[in-house]
């Protein structure tokens, strides 16, 4: 996996047009942005790039408008905030084609240090399909493509794979080099040792992560639904948990692996159990805690135990370097997030690197207030499980080489 790619700080962009992918999909309530990290997360390379005298065009998606200009889903509103946090006007090309008259006029009159914003690339069908017209409109542009935005690194889409194989110049932003530095080196070439902690619902979600971090780390730690199959695989009562039926025998497979391999692969030996799932997700419920080889038929594990938050802190003591995706149990309910909270709590107090791979387990250490203990939080759910598996990412792989 080619992890050695150019990066802003090794091009010079004065006097230069630069198309600039950002990932500004941020949630809007009746056009009012209710959360604006990604926004914040971008502005490091966007004020590189100003103060490096280019000529700034800034373009990202929004949502899903598949294809066609939807009103509610402009990024109008995300230049006006942007226009903001630089405390510098963000022009605002409003083409329902993208790259319409309004673009082109925008561009054409820009001066050094300028900065524009296209209208959202998803108006345009072809984006995700990654087809050519739009890569080269988008081309058309520009002199220099910079791609910042990790969270659709692993798909292969116009605006940040298309349109930086028809420039010459072709880089990755800050936020990007900070995924492949942490992320990507983590399971390529981590200091050992390495620990991996996976969570979350289904086995089937993290099937060639589980695989993949098997050949990579020296413990592979399991929590969350997903360990109630490997239990079942082992012989263990889950009574009424979360199972995937189908997945039992790949778990048995995985347990054997790790031992073949000498690694230490690590399961919840003591279950917090409830008798109905909570409905809403927070409501009260009643727990009690069994050993993981005597739950009864009709409860259901929903969090690991007080000996299995031990034995996985202890297990995070001597690591060198921690990556962690999924939460342990149903952590947006208060009474099931014990485990949740153990482990970030294990990791906050840790000399180790500590990634986390975006998606719940990112909420999770955010909400539980430990994210400014954590070395790196990844922006992308989908993009740093497919890190994970050891796959090439697109969006990594469309910038040039160092």
């Amino acid at each position: 996996m080619g992890l050695n790619k150019k990066s802003v700080d090794d091009i010079n962009v004065a006097g230069k047009k630069v198309l600039c992918r950002c990932d500004f999909n941020v949630p809007l309530k009746e056009g009012k942005i209710t959360d604006e990290n990604r926004l914040v997360a971008a502005l490091p390379t966007i004020k590189k790039l100003i103060a490096d005298g280019g000529k700034v065009i800034l373009c990202s998606h929004l949502g899903k408008p598949k294809g066609e200009p939807k009103p509610e889903l402009s990024l109008a509103p995300v230049a006006k905030r942007l226009s903001e946090l630089l405390d510098k006007e963000v022009k605002f090309a409003a083409d329902p084609e993208v790259v319409g008259a309004n673009a082109k006029a925008a561009v054409e009159a820009m001066k050094d240090g300028d900065v524009i914003l296209l209208e959202n690339t998803r108006y345009r069908a072809e984006e995700t399909k990654n087809g050519e017209a739009f890569s080269k409109d988008l081309a058309s542009l520009c002199d220099v493509f910079v791609n910042d935005a990790f969270g659709t690194a692993h798909r292969a889409h116009c605006s940040n794979v298309g349109v930086a194989q028809l420039v010459d110049t072709a880089v990755v932003g800050y936020l990007m080099q900070k995924e492949i530095d942490f992320l990507g080196n983590a399971v390529e070439n981590p200091v050992r040792p390495f620990v991996a902690i996976l969570g979350g619902a289904k086995v089937a979600d993290k099937l060639n992560v589980i695989d993949n971090l098997l050949e990579k780390c020296d413990t592979l730690i399991i929590g969350g639904g997903m360990a109630y199959t490997f239990s079942k695989a082992q012989g263990n009562e889950i009574g009424t948990s979360l199972v995937d039926e189908t997945k039992i025998d790949y778990c048995k497979e995985m347990i054997e692996k790790a031992k073949k391999l000498g690694k230490k692969l690590l399961l919840p030996v003591d279950a917090v159990t409830i008798k109905d799932f909570p409905n809403p997700i927070d409501a009260a419920v009643e727990t009690v805690v069994y050993d993981a080889t005597a739950m009864p038929a009709d409860r259901q594990g929903c969090d690991i135990g007080p000996k299995t938050q031990e034995l996985f802190a202890d297990a995070v003591k001597s690591a060198k370097t921690v990556v962690w995706n999924g939460p342990m149990g149903v952590f947006e309910n208060p009474t099931l997030a014990a485990g949740t909270i153990a482990v970030a709590k294990a990791l906050a107090e840790t000399d180790a690197t500590t990634i986390i791979g975006g998606g719940d387990s990112a909420a999770a250490v955010n909400q539980l207030g430990f994210g400014d203990k954590m070395s790196h939080i990844s922006t992308g759910g989908g993009a740093s499980l497919e890190f994970l598996e050891g796959k090439e990412l697109p969006g990594v792989a469309a910038a040039n080489d160092k």
